[in-house]
């Protein structure tokens, strides 16, 4: 993840030299960079795609049938001709123009894809300087990305839009949904098969990531799911387009403002409703609207100049009309609607009344890369079991969460299925329930038992064998090592004893019991392990320290280089020691391509077991209870006591402390220190800009 981290920002910094060297502004060259993006991701996918191709071609008299643009759509992805292939690119003769091959190569793929004519950049191209096209091809064609797969390029592409998103680059970043929000949504509403509608589309990652969903479960999207949108900006269409083309979808995505036209009435009604609305729009035409079949409940309240104040609630009447009679839909919402009062508070109580307002989900606020307001996520579905009509999950998810950075907040992949197994037990799917949590068992165990602390206490017997050679005997940590090689004999004898878990939940109960005391020696073995290290960074200093002693002490220039070159070569092999543990903590994994230091697999043995205890500790039997601060099953009664709210924390209650026995003093630090580092940045990059423009008024 770092290394991809760090490539992610080498290919921002140079994507950002084409803005530098050309007339674009930052909403308008973001085009042609997600054009370069494009290339890559659709060239990574395009080589994993024609591997697995290849070997299933028929042949004929020993000639093998050329690759076809079907046999691509049938797996995924897109076709590219030879001269659209990233290789050819990259490898241009010098002479020819970066600028004319880019555009060659957008017209190749157009011409093959009926849906993307007209819509790739192309003479965006021509406005930027060609030698440093080619060199941001070059970047672009990083070696730790030339073996990616698709995977780490839809992670690169997302980042993309991220960055962009926060520079406001394009209508205030209103095309990017962040990804923990789209797949928490997916999750939730599970679109396995039939039509699904977004008519707020943006750059597509609703259907992106419901095609992922149907992937996962081993089957084609293009087969299970067919995918109508609506957006307003011709530009955010292209990036759809090219969004739904790179990852081998096939999709309807009508320009269209959403509150006066229904370019896809005839296609409905829908399986499957999601969207990312714009929140709280005012000075809508409610003439334009008072015929519109999809206003079922009514407009909300209109103003005396004939406008809708707030089209909240249009959005959420659009989305409940959409549906089929087995439709499900998943919504973001701004937080403000859920208790909304005057006529929007009308239509929620109209549509609560229905029985199809399923589940609210409260987020916190910064999950957005350009808005720091909490929001809501909004469920619908018609196809209710009759026992829960009358009712609705309430889930107050605003303390789950993992910090990103200092300003974005998200789900980590765990905390997301912690939350979707909650619906399963509303669902009354106690045995997915049951396989989530026998997983995270399952994991913690294999990690414990994993833990190899063989090449570390050789590692570490070296280094103090050395520093008791050339130090006094209590400048080497001679107690603090052999209080560790007892506490890894320990653990590992204690990680053995651990037995599988079976797919039953009081046995599940019974194994994170016995788990946990194995817990509690992994983080002590942690802490003593970086305890370890230090003393004998310190034991390094001490040595250096002493050489330089030694040095000074000498009289005589052959002396004093004699013992000079004594002192360099001990701090060197004093530092070879050192790096020799840090190399020994290294544990390959099962992937050669993955690898997980020996503190790594303890911290992940405590993990997983944490997720397990999270939900055992909350539904320790397997079934949906109320849980303070969390989560409630509120019924109609209680509903229209409280006004038809559906603010979750209204009802759940506020959450008990809980001593947070992870608190890491240092870490703190150094996340105040990364927030100031962070802060400073910004001052100097505001002050350079207020400075410019300050210029600017002066000539």
């Amino acid at each position: 993840m770092d290394q991809i981290t760090n490539v992610e920002k080498r290919l921002w910094g140079s994507a950002d030299t084409l803005r530098a060297n050309s007339n674009f502004a930052s909403n308008e060259y973001f085009m042609p960079v997600m054009g370069l993006i494009f290339l890559r991701h659709a060239y990574s996918r395009f080589l994993k795609v024609r591997e697995e191709i290849i070997p299933t071609l028929p042949s004929r008299g020993g000639v093998v049938r050329e690759l076809t643009k079907e046999d691509f759509s049938r797996r995924g992805s897109i076709y590219l001709r030879p001269e659209a292939q990233f290789d050819t690119l990259v490898g241009l003769p010098e002479g020819e123009s970066a600028a004319a091959a880019l555009i060659a190569a957008m017209e190749s793929i157009e011409a093959d894809y009926e849906t993307l004519k007209g819509l790739l950049p192309k003479q965006e191209y021509a406005e930027l300087d060609d030698d440093v096209l080619r060199q941001v091809l070059r970047i672009f064609n990083d070696p730790a990305l030339q073996k990616a797969d698709g995977d780490v390029f839809g992670r690169i592409y997302e980042y993309f839009l991220t960055q962009f998103a926060d520079q406001k680059a394009h209508d205030n970043g209103e095309f990017f949904t962040p990804v923990s929000i789209v797949e928490t949504i997916v999750n939730v509403i599970e679109p396995t098969r039939g039509k699904v509608i977004d008519p707020a589309c943006g750059s597509g990652g609703m259907f992106v990531q419901s095609a992922h969903f149907v992937e996962a479960m081993k089957a084609n999207p293009n087969e299970q799911l067919t995918f109508y949108g609506m957006e307003k900006n011709p530009t955010t269409i292209r990036l759809a387009k090219m969004n739904l083309a790179v990852h081998g979808l096939d999709g309807d995505i009508q320009k269209a403002i959403s509150y006066y036209e229904d370019p896809h009435q005839d296609h409905g009604p829908f399986d499957y409703v999601m969207a990312n609305p714009p929140f709280n729009v005012d000075e809508i035409d409610a003439e334009k609207m008072k015929d519109d079949k999809r206003l079922s409940f009514g407009l909300p309240g209109v103003n005396k100049t004939g406008k809708v104040s707030n089209g909240n609630y249009i959005w959420m009447s659009f989305f409940h009309s959409y549906l089929s009679n087995r439709g499900r839909a998943g919504i973001v919402m701004s937080s403000q609607a859920s208790s909304a009062g005057g006529k929007e508070a009308e239509v929620r109580q109209a549509l609560v009344k229905t029985g199809d307002v399923d589940i609210m989900i409260a987020l916190r606020g910064n999950f957005f890369y350009t808005r720091t307001v909490p929001c809501e996520l909004w469920f619908f579905d018609k196809a209710k079991p009759e026992h829960l009509r009358d009712k609705v999950l309430m889930i107050d998810a605003r303390h789950v969460f993992r910090k990103v950075t200092r300003k974005v907040y998200d789900f980590s992949p765990e905390q997301m299925r912690n939350l979707t197994a909650i619906t399963w037990l509303y669902r009354g799917q106690t045995e997915r329930f049951t396989a989530l949590v026998q997983d995270y068992v399952e994991t913690a165990r294999a990690e414990a038992v994993g833990a190899d602390f063989t090449g570390l206490l050789g590692a570490v017997d070296e280094a103090i064998a050395f520093f008791v050679a050339h130090l006094d005997a209590e400048e080497a940590p001679i107690e603090a090592a052999q209080q560790l090689r007892a506490q890894c004999d320990a653990f590992a004898a204690a990680a053995a004893n651990l037995i599988a878990a079976p797919a039953e939940i009081a046995a599940l109960n019974e194994r994170l019991t016995a788990m946990q005391p194995v817990g509690d020696k992994a983080k002590t073995l942690i802490k003593e392990i970086d305890a370890l290290f230090k003393l004998l960074q310190k034991a390094q200093e001490a040595l250096a320290a002493k050489g330089e002693q030694q040095i000074a002490e000498q009289s005589g220039e052959a002396a004093a280089k004699r013992v000079t070159a004594e002192v360099r070569k001990l701090g060197s092999d004093g530092k070879k020691l050192l790096a020799a543990i840090v190399d020994a903590r290294i544990v390959l994994t099962g992937d050669p391509s993955v690898q997980l230091t020996v503190t790594g697999s303890l911290k992940r043995f405590r993990y997983f077991e944490g997720q397990a205890h999270w939900l055992l500790s909350r539904f320790s039997d397997g079934e949906l209870r109320d849980v303070q601060g969390l989560v409630k099953l509120v019924d109609h009664a209680e509903l229209a006591a409280n006004d038809y709210s559906l603010t979750p924390g209204r009802y759940v209650g506020i959450a008990p402390e809980v001593e947070d026995d992870e608190f890491d003093f240092e870490d703190v630090l150094r996340e105040i220190h990364l927030e100031l580092d962070g802060l400073n940045t910004e001052a100097a990059e505001l002050a350079e800009v207020i400075a410019k423009n300050f210029e600017e008024l002066l000539v």
